[in-house]
Formats: structure tokens, sequence, C-alpha cells
């Protein structure tokens, strides 16, 4: 019998090594942040937009026709109330109450003529020195000489008026338009196909209009019987507005008017804010009719709510959910019902607890049944 030799024997020994598996590598799992919701006293609030609008706007007309003599702004300027802002030629109106004054004068002396005529006749009728039919034309002719002199007066004044309408000044304080009308140019005047000359629109304060869905003006409804919030109708409601280039919500107003009726076509009702637009030391009013803006509303008084960071909440379709993790360390979704983001916090209304560890970070890397390896955020910090 032959036995094995040493070389026999060692590749046995690396033959049967070659054929043993290698050791399974274990993939630690995945890092992911936690922390627990966070106890807020928070106002929520409602966010529309909407466009900035003149408290007053009034579109400048002439009442009387003439030729355009004088300008008196620059286009855009901010004008104040009772500025002489067109001038139409005068003179022919002048002319014509220069006339009427005449008239009144001579009314004036065929008064005077006719009252000493009626003293004498009244003198004369006490002596029965003339008859009364004499006496009556002399009364007659005294009550028709005073009616003249009350008509020419009228006249005089619907003269001086059109003498004062020749200059068309501004009725409020604002800032005008370009002007439509240049010197030289004939004016129509009258109740009916007048001339426009210009705009002019009221500057401080501003209004801005919103429209409001059917559903927030029932909920506000609501809150106004629960005593949570004033009407609108009977108080003003604080309200805070951004511009298009603003950060954040700048610009403090109220609420003072919503519409009587709700457009059945939008399924939305008009509301009105009201804004100081008060001229800085340098520049122009930061608020201008037509500008767009974002417009917020406290939807309740103040109240203690949970909230997450805003990273937290993630979608799926159409329902809000948060990751947490259990106390075996899976990770498992969580439907919520979620508020506004106040602060970069998330208001969370229902589905969440102050015990849950919900993922602030690392929600790319894992998926719901995983097992993570959770760091708290204060740990991370």
């Amino acid at each position: 019998m032959r036995f094995p030799t040493a070389a026999t024997a060692l590749l046995a020994l690396l033959t049967a090594a070659c054929r043993q598996e290698p050791p399974q590598m274990q993939i630690p799992p995945p890092t992911v942040t936690i922390a627990h919701p966070t106890k807020q006293t928070v106002i929520e609030w409602d966010e529309y937009t909407g466009r900035l609008d003149a408290v007053k706007t009034v579109n400048l007309y002439c009442q009387v026709t003439g030729y355009l003599k004088k300008v008196n702004f620059k286009d855009g300027a901010e004008v104040q109330e009772g500025q002489v802002l067109f001038e139409i030629d005068a003179r022919p109106f002048e002319a014509v109450r220069d006339q009427a004054a005449a008239q009144e004068e001579r009314a004036k002396v065929m008064l005077a003529l006719a009252k000493s005529e009626f003293e004498r006749a009244e003198k004369l009728r006490n002596s029965n020195a003339i008859s009364a039919e004499e006496f009556d034309k002399k009364n007659q002719a005294m009550r028709e000489a005073e009616a003249a002199v009350r008509l020419s007066t009228a006249t005089v004044q619907a003269a001086q008026l059109n003498v004062e309408f020749t200059k068309v000044t501004a009725p409020i304080t604002g800032r005008m338009g370009r002007r439509l009308m240049d010197e030289g140019g004939l004016v129509v005047g009258g109740p009916m196909g007048a001339t426009l000359l210009g705009t002019l629109v009221s500057q401080d304060p501003i209004h801005c209009y919103i429209d409001a869905d059917e559903l927030s003006s029932l909920k506000y409804r609501r809150l106004n019987r629960e005593g949570k919030i004033k009407d609108v109708l009977e108080d003003t409601i604080p309200c805070e507005m951004g511009l298009a280039n603003d950060d954040g919500w700048p610009h403090r107003g109220a609420f003072d008017f919503v519409d009587n009726k709700l457009n059945p076509g939008t399924g939305t009702i008009v509301a009105r804010a009201t804004f100081a637009n008060p001229k800085p030391e340098r520049g122009g009013r930061v608020l201008q009719p037509g500008f767009f803006a974002r417009v917020r509303v406290p939807s309740g008084p103040p109240h203690e709510v949970l909230t997450v960071d805003e990273k937290a909440v993630g979608a799926d379709q159409a329902q809000k959910i948060v990751l947490v993790v259990d106390e075996k360390n899976i990770v498992q979704p969580r439907p919520v019902e979620v508020g506004p983001v106040i602060n970069g916090m998330r208001v969370i209304h229902a589905g969440l607890t102050e015990k849950d560890n919900v993922i602030v970070n690392g929600q790319a890397r894992v998926r719901p049944g995983m097992v993570v390896a959770p760091i708290a955020a204060a740990a991370t910090k």
C-alpha cells in the first residue's frame, strides 16, 4: 500500500481551501437624523394673491369748450388738492361775464327808477291823485325791474363760473398720469363727449383687492360665530403684505371690506385691505396701483400646535406624509394633516405626537420597512 507524499498532501489542502466560499460582508444600516415634534404657540395665516389699486381715481375733464392754453404739471408728478393743472383760454368767457355784469348794472338802474316812480305813485294814491290802474302799473313795473335784477345777477354768476371752469384743478392729492392734451388743442367741455385731459390717482393710503375662495369665506364666518376672529363688517382684521420682490411680509394693513356677493362663475368673493403708503425721504412711494401683492391674514387666534422641520414633510400623491422610526428602528410612513409653514417649521394638525421620532434628514436614503441607525438632531449640532 502506497502512502501519499508530502507534495500530494499539500495539493489536497490547497484544493479544499479553494472550495470554501468567501465570508459575506455585512452592510450597516443607513444613518438618519431624527427629532421629536415640538410644541409652539403660533398664529396660522392664510395666504392670497391680489392687486394694488388706488383709493381714489379721477378722470379729469373740462366743463367748458375752448383752446388749451397751459399745462401746469410734469407727467407723472405728484400734485396737491386745489392745484391748477390745465388752463383754458379764458378771454371769451371773461368777455361774456363782463357783458353780463353790464346788463346787471343796467337792470339795477332800471330798478332804482321803478322804485322811485312807485314811491311817488304811492303818495299820490294816498291823496287819490292817481287812479288805481295807474298805481298798479307802477307797482308791476317795479316788480319786473326786481326780477330783471335777479335774472342779470344769475347770468353774471353763471358767466363767472364758466371763467372759473377754464382752470381745471386737482380735486384730490395724488399722482398724475401723462397729459392727454397739449397746449393749443381744442378742448371739448360739457357733460357729454368731453375731452379727457388726464387721470389722477391717490397715493396714500392704497387698497389691495384679493379673491377669497368660498371655503375660506365659510371658514371665516364660522370662526366669527365662535368668537375667534372679528367680523370685517363691524371691525378691521389685521393683515400683512409683501410685493413680488419682498422677502417676508413687511407691509402692515387691515381688511376693511368684503363684497356683498360671491361670484358664481369663479366661486370667489372680493375682499379689500388698506395699507399706508407714505412718501420716503428719497425716491418714490413703494406701493403703486397695479402692483402684484401677496397678502396673508390670520386664520384664527394664537394657539398651541406641533411643528416639524419643513424638510421632513413629503407627499404620496395627494397625501402628506412623514417618515418616523419606531422602537425597533424600522422606518414607518405616517400620514399627517399639515398647516402652514412658520419660520421653516411645518404645522402638524393631526398624525403625530410629541414622542414620535421623525426623520428630518436622510429621507432619500431610506424607504418604509428598512432598519436604520437613528441619530438625534441635537447630537448632530
